[in-house]
């Protein structure tokens, strides 16, 4: 088995962005900014409303693996798709960028996630997410050698929402501290934060050695309203690197011994601020996989989030070599 960099579990999702008015949030109900679960009844009245899309592969840890892959990392996918329309779209689109993918698409139940994105003139994203098959990522699903051949497991937070799919990331987490990887977690929105706050303590004090999360996630996690501060100090020593992103103020590096502030990248004209984390991520993991310092790695993750908001949607459209 050839080693890899990253492999990254999560939702498998079809990604269908489309730019609309500030009007089209109140004419449907939705909750500006955030990530709201629907059901397939709420997604097909929605996509029915929806101005012609762009559909690509999505989900969180996807747009991330993708990013380290764009970069010249080597990585890897584990996530559910259904054997239809969506589900090839997703298995050509992150294939195609060079990952690998050899989870077998599910033959029954319910069809391919898709998360339909409406991208407001202010550069906002509000997302509407069907999780579908997704859901039915099961622990037969993890493969110990591709996870075991792995430098670092990227985990998605937005996964924990299932018992099934808990107990396969569970498992995957397992493999990787048993085999000396690195495990990565992604807090992934405040909203999971609140659903799964004592759970996730429990992980990062335990098997979790980098965490990824913005201001208001890390904040979330360890209750300190809006003091920031506060939250940096209660996750410092709790495991071995918190990445923390703050926007337009950069993003700040916790270890047990020190604090590392980043600043962010030179701004661009913001676009589309979909997958800012996710591709953030890539740049440090990338650099983590290198050997790079923490400043240095933290930098790739803000020259990779500022090429992704300077663009239409969670993935670069060119290579990220030339970043580093």
């Amino acid at each position: 088995m050839v080693e890899l960099d990253v492999v990254g579990i999560g939702n498998a999702i079809v990604d269908v962005i489309a730019t609309e008015e500030h009007d089209f949030i109140d004419a449907h109900g939705l909750l500006k900014g955030a990530m709201t679960l629907i059901d397939a009844g709420r997604a097909e009245e929605l996509y029915a409303a929806m101005a012609p899309a762009i559909e690509t592969s999505g989900g969180s840890a996807a747009n991330t693996v993708a990013g380290v892959a764009s970069f010249g990392g080597q990585v890897g996918y584990i996530g559910k798709v259904h054997d239809d329309q969506l589900g090839e779209v997703f298995a050509h689109d992150i294939r195609a960028l060079g990952v690998r993918f050899e989870v077998a698409p599910a033959t029954a139940g319910p069809p391919t996630a898709r998360c339909l994105i409406v991208v407001t003139p202010d550069a906002a994203r509000t997302m509407n997410t069907y999780l579908g098959a997704s859901t039915e990522l099961h622990p037969d699903d993890i493969d110990p050698d591709l996870v075991g051949a792995s430098r670092v497991l990227y985990c998605e937070g937005y996964i924990w929402d299932v018992d099934i799919t808990k107990e396969a990331i569970r498992k995957a987490i397992s493999i990787c501290s048993s085999s000396g990887g690195t495990v990565s977690f992604t807090l992934s929105d405040s909203f999971c934060v609140e659903r799964h706050h004592q759970e996730w303590l429990d992980l990062v004090d335990g098997p979790i050695d980098l965490l990824f999360g913005n201001d208001h996630e890390i904040c979330t996690l360890y209750e300190t309203g809006d003091d920031f501060d506060a939250a940096v100090a209660a996750v410092q020593g709790r495991c071995a690197v918190a990445a923390l992103t703050r926007g337009d103020l950069g993003s700040v590096l916790v270890t047990p011994t020190e604090i590392i502030e980043v600043p962010a990248a030179p701004t661009v004209e913001v676009v589309d601020t979909t997958g800012a984390g996710d591709l953030y991520a890539s740049g440090f993991l990338y650099g983590w996989t290198r050997g790079m310092d923490l400043a240095h790695c933290g930098r790739l993750g803000s020259l990779a989030a500022t090429e992704t908001i300077g663009q239409f949607g969670a993935r670069p459209s060119g290579s990220l070599a030339h970043l580093v």
